[in-house]
């Protein structure tokens, strides 16, 4: 009896957290296929659909070119975070010296550091070794500020994988690194798909950085060319929809493809740490 109390709980708390996420979006669909004269209540959905939103937001904010630097700059810094990452962790993970415990400590404490505290000082040197509005000096930042996750993330997996493999690489003749690419790196495909999510996710709606940083028109990402659209009289409510919506199909494909891998890899991440 008690357990199905128990059970019945989970489910109406389940179905309140559906309903706390389900409902924005729901509202963005609604405001994105309205007509902008359509005054009525945005929790109606419109009987027609009306896609001229969608053609205006995606000519008024140049989509096109920001949907292409928005990506060039995700998968540029997602590729180097699970290189440095993955090659960082090996060590770290299976050879806890002294001086690795001391850099794996560092690369913790750095999780704690919020970016926008030292935003004023980055911006100041960006703009004196002429990385502003380039596609090198965003990567890096972004790299920068979240590289100290996925070391810890892979460093966590790696040392749940048994150092038995790594003894009968070695007896086979195997090299570290030829250890590392030929054992360690195919089990990591849990922990990549988290981290791929994770930080394709938060790279491709980043609107700070890209604010700051990426100051040109041609440069803008889909953020904050979205944000054009908020003037200090009024707002294009509508077309600020269509384009979020726009906007959220990448991530949303992203995690479809890479989600039975995404639990697992938190799950394994959080064993050690």
């Amino acid at each position: 009896m008690k357990q199905r109390k128990r059970a019945a709980v989970y489910t109406v708390v389940g179905l309140i957290v559906a309903f706390v996420h389900i409902v924005p979006f729901y509202i963005l669909l609604t405001v994105s296929f309205k007509d902008l004269r359509d005054m009525s209540s945005k929790w109606v959905f419109p009987g027609y659909w009306f896609t001229g939103n969608f053609v205006s937001a995606w000519q008024n904010a140049h989509l096109g070119r920001a949907f292409l630097n928005t990506g060039v700059i995700t998968v540029l810094s997602v590729v180097l975070i699970l290189i440095f990452g993955s090659l960082a962790a090996f060590p770290l993970a299976r050879y806890q010296s002294r001086l690795n415990k001391w850099v794996y400590g560092i690369f913790v404490s750095a999780l704690i550091v919020p970016p926008l505290t030292i935003l004023v000082p980055l911006y100041k040197l960006f703009v004196d070794i002429g990385f502003m509005n380039t596609y090198f000096g965003i990567v890096l930042l972004h790299v920068t500020f979240q590289l100290s996750m996925a070391i810890f993330l892979y460093t966590s997996f790696i040392g749940t994988i048994p150092r038995e493999l790594d003894e009968a690489a070695m007896i086979d003749g195997a090299t570290k690194t030829g250890m590392f690419f030929r054992i360690i790196l195919p089990l990591l495909k849990p922990v990549t798909a988290t981290i791929v999510i994770m930080n394709a996710n938060s790279i491709w709606n980043d609107y700070q950085f890209s604010l700051f940083f990426l100051q040109k028109p041609d440069s803008r990402t889909i953020t904050v060319a979205l944000s054009s659209f908020f003037g200090e009289n009024s707002a294009q409510i509508g077309w600020i929809a269509a384009g979020s919506l726009m906007a959220a199909i990448p991530s949303i494909l992203v995690y479809i493809l890479l989600q039975k891998y995404f639990v697992d890899g938190i799950a394994a991440g959080a064993v050690k740490g």
